[in-house]
């Protein structure tokens, strides 16, 4: 902990046991970013983010690192909520996630929701690094405010390369100090939940789904590339996770 706030990384590493499991000989977290392995089933991995302390606030910079290797797969889930809060050091906030996965491994990337609170300022940045052959999902889901609250200012960057290639590069911006029409009918249309589902597979270079909608305010795409990206806006968190985990459903 400094006087601008609180740094802390969390790592990850996922490799292939070679007896049909997965093993983890990086699992190490610090300061408010806490760890933990639970039960799976089959040849995955299970590891749980556990926040220790409250955050991240104004001036904290948190980042959480998984590297999984050839043949091995990790789930990652989150055991609460993500809360982007005003601290008492000034400044914005940052929370870092970078990914990588190699050939024939397998990132199912699940956390719960990143709820930007009133007076907060927070960067999220998502970075993936997919070799050819990878297998990833990857949801992330924003809300802005809490109940009755107007929200903090939340920019978020998703990152995602294929084989060195990009895959998806895309940035939003919300709340107070955001460019202008981020709550317009173009964006957000006054929607305080939003959320995205990227599913990269091998088979999807053959048989890519098609686009489609998932409802009035989601909608399936596919990529350049044996993947596809699903978008949903919703009134609250409840209703979004229920749109991506349909979403999933579908995907199969």
């Amino acid at each position: 902990m400094t006087t601008a706030g609180v740094r802390a990384t969390a790592r990850i590493s996922a490799r292939d046991d070679g007896r049909g499991g997965t093993s983890l000989p990086v699992l190490d977290g610090q300061g408010p970013l806490a760890l933990r392995r639970t039960r799976a089933s089959g040849s995955e991995a299970r590891v749980m983010l556990v926040g220790a302390m409250s955050g991240p606030l104004g001036g904290d910079h948190f980042t959480v690192e998984a590297e999984v290797g050839e043949g091995a797969r990790l789930h990652v889930g989150s055991a609460a909520a993500t809360i982007a809060l005003p601290g008492q050091a000034k400044g914005e906030a940052r929370y870092d996630v970078r990914l990588d996965v190699a050939e024939g491994g397998e990132l199912c990337w699940l956390p719960e929701q990143l709820i930007s609170a009133g007076g907060s300022e927070l960067y999220v940045s998502s970075r993936v690094e997919l070799a050819a052959g990878a297998r990833l999902v990857f949801r992330e889901e924003q809300v802005l405010g809490r109940a009755g609250e107007e929200p903090g200012r939340l920019t978020s960057r998703l990152t995602v390369r294929l084989g060195g290639r990009p895959l998806l590069d895309q940035e939003l911006a919300c709340g107070p100090g955001a460019p202008g029409g981020w709550d317009g009918p173009a964006v957000l249309a006054g929607h305080r939940a939003l959320g995205q589902l990227v599913v990269v597979r091998p088979e999807f270079e053959k048989e890519p789904p098609k686009a489609r909608l998932l409802g009035e305010y989601a909608a399936l795409t596919p990529l350049a590339g044996p993947a596809v990206l699903v978008t949903s806006l919703a009134p609250d968190a409840l209703r979004l996770r229920r749109v991506l985990d349909e979403a999933l459903r579908v995907l199969g």
